[in-house]
């Protein structure tokens, strides 16, 4: 049965079609056919459409946050409200709240406040996540075992010793003083979050109860 919306001219579709010595002589992918125009053309709308998004499926202060936990280098209350979709009094409502907390580091400029997360209270946290790990002692180990490697490798007590000697560095060389910074400061956090956990496994339950006189129905009088 022909659609009556066909042409039977086939006055649209292509004049004539290709013979054998016309045809590529390699085949044809899935890939390489595009019946669509893939030029983008509404990436704003895309933009817009995962920030509506956002907000439905969020709270404002808990996009503040999120925005916070990305801010490293002081930013102005103008911009923080931007990205977290906000109001500028809502921003400045929330960031002077969490300031107080300690979770926010305020510093005042000619232009106004900015603020960023604070470093402190970040890296504490940071540490305190990593006390919840079951493999701290290996991590430990194997850290001490890498750097080990370098002041082996390098005859070295430090990076920096390497780095101020006389010797000229490789790429791969500078890459192992970079990778041995880390490791070291690395090692630093995972000794902290290790003695987080030992305090936790040696600090007797009772003292994480409540106690038992204020936990009570109030005696008569």
């Amino acid at each position: 049965m022909t659609d009556d919306s066909t042409p039977l001219d086939g006055s649209d579709g292509p004049d004539a079609y290709p013979t054998g010595d016309e045809l590529p002589e390699e085949d044809l992918l899935p890939d390489d056919i595009s019946p669509f125009n893939t030029e983008p053309s509404g990436g704003s709308d895309i933009n817009e459409l995962a920030t509506t998004e956002w907000i439905e499926s969020t709270t404002a202060d808990e996009r503040i946050r999120a925005v916070l936990k990305r801010t490293v280098s002081s930013k102005p209350i103008r911009e923080i409200a931007d990205i977290a979709a906000v109001s500028e009094t809502k921003a400045r409502n929330t960031l002077n709240s969490l300031a107080e907390e300690g979770i926010v580091s305020v510093e005042q400029t000619d232009s106004g406040a900015t603020y960023r997360r604070d470093p402190d209270r970040y890296l504490i946290e940071q540490i305190h996540q990593v006390s919840k790990s079951d493999d701290l002692v290996d991590r430990i180990q194997a850290a001490k075992s890498e750097l080990a490697d370098y002041h082996g490798q390098y005859e070295a007590d430090a990076p920096e010793e390497v780095l101020v000697s006389d010797r000229t560095l490789t790429d791969d060389e500078l890459r192992d003083i970079s990778h041995w910074r880390t490791t070291l400061r690395d090692l630093a956090y995972l000794r902290a979050a290790y003695r987080i956990q030992q305090a936790k496994q040696q600090m007797p339950a009772s003292s994480l109860e409540p106690s038992k006189e204020n936990s009570g129905p109030a005696s008569a009088h």
